[in-house]
């Protein structure tokens, strides 16, 4: 049997009896457009409609959009990420924007908000954790070079989940602190709340469940909050770092955006990001003509893809100053 014809059958069945049989109705008819209508199954965003409406706080008022330059209209960038946004700091100017009011899953981008909490905590940075059992990836099996028994201090997990995005280490950051990984979470989305970021929803500390939302605007935020702890901006910014997580075995890991080797780029803050269900995603806070700028990039396609896409609405956003001071 055919999608197409499969999803004509179930939409003639009643709702309770859909119901019954494990399917939403919501989901039914996500199955029925999807089949009759083949191109809306590359919209990657299809399962993540509902988050539109459930993440916004009844009875808010909308937030005022910052003012947007024509460059934002440009075709010119021609970027391989489906969602995009450049934005001054201190003017709140949206340089370059495409599809930026867009929520979407944001993978490893969660770290800076599991640092965000490690840092606030005033927990003992010299304390040594363990990693356990309860920190393997079930959820997509993704491997790690810390194995079950390896101890490292605070500080040294909190640099791997921050440089390398060790998902290990993230879990364990979470789950050692007060409550463990539920109160993390809850503390996760409360300080969400509290930055503003309304169209934000956390699950766990790692990034790996694409439940884990967020919009570019609210990723602005999330980056200008970070950007007040020197500890976020060393650890995101490093290239490599060496630690022994057990006697006589050093392990060396890398920076996992390298535009932080280029000496053309000054970046203060840097996290990437990549699940199947978010794509090649990219975050910074950099200067560009001598002003602090945020980029946001998701959902790109290609491994390479959110670092050239950097690079050329770096060229776009400078092409556009020379061309204002003529």
């Amino acid at each position: 049997m055919t999608l197409k014809t499969s999803a004509r059958f179930l939409t003639k069945f009643p709702a309770s009896l859909v119901t019954c049989i494990g399917l939403s109705l919501s989901s039914v008819a996500v199955l029925a457009e999807t089949a009759m209508n083949p191109a809306n199954s590359l919209v990657y965003n299809q399962p993540y409609l509902s988050f539109q409406k459930n993440l916004r706080p009844v009875g808010m008022a909308p937030a005022e959009r910052p003012t947007i330059l024509p460059l934002s209209q440009s075709k010119s960038a021609a970027l391989h990420s489906e969602i995009a946004l450049v934005q001054d700091l201190e003017s709140s100017t949206i340089l370059y924007e495409k599809n930026s009011e867009e929520i979407r899953p944001i993978a490893s981008i969660t770290k800076l908000m599991t640092a965000l909490i490690v840092a606030e905590s005033g927990q003992d940075m010299d304390e040594m954790l363990e990693i356990a059992r309860e920190d393997v990836d079930t959820l997509k099996n993704s491997s790690s070079r810390l194995a079950i028994g390896s101890k490292l201090s605070r500080t040294d997990m909190l640099h791997l989940a921050l440089m390398s995005s060790e998902n290990r280490a993230a879990n364990s950051l979470g789950r050692h602190y007060p409550g463990g990984l539920p109160a993390f979470t809850r503390a996760m989305n409360d300080k969400a709340r509290a930055l503003g970021m309304r169209q934000t929803h956390f699950v766990e500390p790692t990034g790996l469940n694409s439940q884990n939302v967020s919009s570019p605007q609210d990723l602005v935020k999330l980056l200008q909050a970070t950007s007040q702890h020197p500890i976020i901006h060393r650890y995101t910014t490093s290239e490599h770092y060496s630690v022994q997580p057990s006697r006589g075995r050093e392990l060396q890991f890398n920076n996992t955006n390298r535009l932080v080797q280029n000496e053309k780029w000054d970046i203060q803050i840097s996290k990437t990001g990549f699940i199947n269900e978010a794509g090649e995603c990219l975050v910074m806070l950099t200067k560009i003509d001598g002003r602090d700028v945020a980029i946001v990039l998701l959902n790109a396609q290609g491994r390479y893809s959110r670092i050239g896409d950097a690079v050329r609405l770096r060229n776009l956003v400078e092409g556009s100053s020379q061309l204002a001071m003529l």
